[in-house]
């Protein structure tokens, strides 16, 4: 045992080497890189049916938000057949207390919120199973991209635990039938019928994915990141308010975008039958 008088400046580092090296970091249970301006984000730990656990929120937090001016979209998918299962359930248990569950459920809080709050377009890649917490993030994304046999549950009464936090964005991408029939039966939606209740944006085989994916980033990459941002910013906005006041915004917007270098850029290209060249900037 060290007491403190044998500790120097000389010695601490020392000791210091020893304590740390004897709890390496938890292996990261994501996948990120960044090409093009576009970020790939893969939930890898497929073990666990990509559970949303503290860790792995925190996790998507910081690669979501990780700023960088040429970043363009954000995709998000996972490794394995199910996209994510929710929650890890064995961190809700009375062993870890009330304090733990609440920094879990503020993680996730901060998380969804995020995405809609970033200025550039989320894609998710769903190939696979989305169930409870899974399914929020899915709903919680700009665009969806679904395999034909993917499904998307909120099964958690089930097991005791009502899906209040990822019916929040659910019910405001579905209709209200559609919404209560998930969350108070628990029972799986095709991605056929997801779509059609409008939490998939489109269908398309397996084989398919990966091409229909990149079709949706290319189409985000042609446009103006500027203008995209101050889009994708209003479009959430409008949604909470009554539609009077949605216009009277929406107008003043418009001439907003129009004023803007790249607004008179997209105009000018349209008349003169050019591509345009973007500035990409706010002004």
């Amino acid at each position: 045992m060290f007491a403190p008088r044998l500790l120097t400046r000389r010695s601490w580092p020392v000791l210091a080497n020893r304590l740390f090296s004897q709890t390496p970091a938890r292996p990261s249970l994501l996948q990120v890189s960044q090409e093009n301006g576009v970020r790939s984000i893969t939930l890898a730990n497929p073990k666990t049916r990509n559970a949303l656990s503290l860790q792995m929120l925190k996790e998507l937090q910081e690669a979501v938000s990780r700023e960088d001016p040429s970043l363009r979209c954000i995709t998000i998918e996972a490794q394995g057949k199910v996209f994510s299962a929710g929650h890890n359930l064995k961190e809700l248990t009375d062993k870890e207390g009330r304090s733990y569950h609440l920094k879990v459920f503020e993680e996730c809080t901060h998380l969804m919120l995020g995405l809609q709050r970033l200025p550039v377009p989320v894609v998710a890649k769903v190939n696979g199973v989305a169930a409870a917490a899974g399914c929020q993030l899915v709903a919680s994304c700009d665009i969806v991209i679904a395999s034909e046999t993917s499904s998307f549950s909120t099964p958690g009464a089930s097991v005791g635990i009502f899906c209040s936090t990822p019916g929040i964005p659910l019910v405001r991408c579905v209709p209200r039938k559609v919404s209560a029939h998930m969350l108070l039966t628990g029972l799986p939606i095709t991605a056929q019928e997801a779509q059609r209740a409008g939490l998939v944006s489109k269908i398309v085989p397996e084989e398919e994915l990966d091409a229909e994916v990149q079709k949706v980033v290319d189409a985000v990459l042609h446009k103006s990141k500027s203008v995209i941002a101050l889009g994708k910013k209003f479009m959430y906005r409008q949604m909470e308010m009554g539609i009077e006041e949605a216009y009277r915004e929406g107008g003043e917007l418009m001439v907003q975008n129009i004023n803007m270098k790249d607004g008179q850029e997209g105009i000018s290209s349209f008349i003169g039958k050019r591509t345009p060249s973007w500035t990409h900037l706010d002004d």
